[in-house]
């Protein structure tokens, strides 16, 4: 089992200059690569292969005009290379979209470490090529201080390392091999509802409520959108003949909105994965979820920016992954399951529930609130699944 973790890191100035000549020059190597198979299509060429593209690029690099592309780790530029060949793969296959050009203003910049050449102490990560000379003293430029200490495992295989800046912090991210966990827990399944009042109902009785109505999240949801109207005043200001002027002040207010959005999206992050976590240490045999179709609940001009907050996706993504990690197994209710409308006692499906319906009152004498049902109905739905998959 292999588990990815997440680290900040602390570079210095000579350290950051470096770490963004590494992420130019790999977005120069794709977008080298994916014109190289562009071109060759279009000439009526079979496919190129990565191989024969990286030894393109090393005969390349010899020239005098691309004789910079030396300053870089070859491990970068080869990644880089493969990588457009497998988007390039993926289009054909129809896994994807067309593989598009990574420009220099809209895209995230990065880059791939050998996952064999990188060290990591208990305070810092060893990126390979900074330091030309090998001399001790210089091979420190090599070495960036990592923002928690502890967090990544020493001596031990690492897979797929990728540093990356998110606009403002550099982040590395590793992939640490585990043991497969071997218990498997017998407690009773879960049903999850989730919903815009509240985010989470469990079908054990506990309630997560949603953070977005809280007073803390208000107040910065606020203070972006002046920031960004700010912003938008600056730019109006400072326009001359027709050209939108980028002054020292606007770059400091977008860079305040940065950290604001930053800290919104950070806060939402901690809230779900606590969430998450706490429901996989309940050690439940199951957890059964609805598929929520996301896309058509979002054209709903009313609540569209409420669905976006509450991060569905999100939820789902981490409760699968903290899942497999804890051997339980996890229930995907189909996506016309009527989990609100379905009385829990007698089976009835009330067809006319409206969404502004809080309390399910049925036929049969059942009172009960909506959510908290369909949080019960979804965990009958996974232990039906179960009993036909063993039978």
């Amino acid at each position: 089992m292999i588990k990815t973790i997440r680290v900040m890191l602390i570079p210095n100035n000579r350290q950051r200059s470096k770490l963004f000549q590494y992420a130019n020059t790999a977005r120069f190597a794709y977008n080298w690569a994916l014109t190289k198979e562009q071109e060759n299509y279009q000439s009526g060429g079979k496919f190129l292969s990565d191989v024969d593209l990286r030894q393109e690029f090393t005969k390349m690099k010899q020239t005098q005009e691309y004789e910079w592309l030396n300053d870089v780790s070859n491990n970068v530029t080869k990644q880089a290379i493969k990588d457009a060949c497998d988007a390039y793969k993926k289009f054909f296959k129809g896994l994807a979209k067309f593989p598009k050009f990574k420009s220099r203003k809209k895209s995230t910049p990065s880059f791939y470490q050998d996952n064999v050449k990188i060290q990591f102490s208990e305070t810092h990560v060893k990126v390979e090529g900074f330091a030309a000379s090998k001399k001790k003293n210089k091979q420190q430029l090599n070495w960036i201080r990592l923002a928690e200490h502890n967090r990544i495992p020493i001596n031990c295989k690492y897979s797929n390392p990728r540093i990356k800046f998110d606009g403002l912090n550099w982040w590395i991210t590793v992939g640490v091999e585990y043991p497969d966990p071997v218990v498997v827990p017998h407690n009773e399944g879960v049903g999850i509802d989730l919903g815009i009042k509240d985010l989470a109902i469990c079908s054990d009785g506990n309630k997560y409520t949603n953070l977005n109505k809280h007073h803390a999240i208000k107040q910065l949801e606020k203070k972006k959108r002046r920031l960004q109207r700010s912003v938008s005043r600056s730019y109006e200001q400072n326009k001359k003949e027709g050209k939108y002027c980028k002054t020292n002040n606007v770059i400091k207010k977008e860079k305040l909105l940065l950290k604001t959005t930053h800290r919104l999206t950070n806060i939402r992050q901690n809230y779900l994965h606590q969430i998450t976590s706490e429901i996989v240490k309940r050690e439940p045999s199951f957890i059964c979820i609805e598929d929520l179709n996301v896309s058509g609940m979002m054209k709903n001009r009313y609540l569209s920016k409420a669905v976006q907050e509450q991060c569905f996706y999100e939820f789902r993504r981490q409760i699968g992954y903290k899942s497999a990690w804890n051997n339980i197994s996890v229930v995907i209710a189909d996506r016309f399951f009527p989990s609100s409308k379905l009385c829990s006692c007698c089976g009835t499906i009330k067809k006319d529930l409206k969404l502004s319906d809080r309390i399910y009152k049925c036929e049969c004498g059942n009172v009960i609130d909506r959510d908290y049902q369909a949080a019960l109905n979804l965990k009958s739905y996974g232990e039906n699944v179960l009993h036909q998959s063993v039978a």
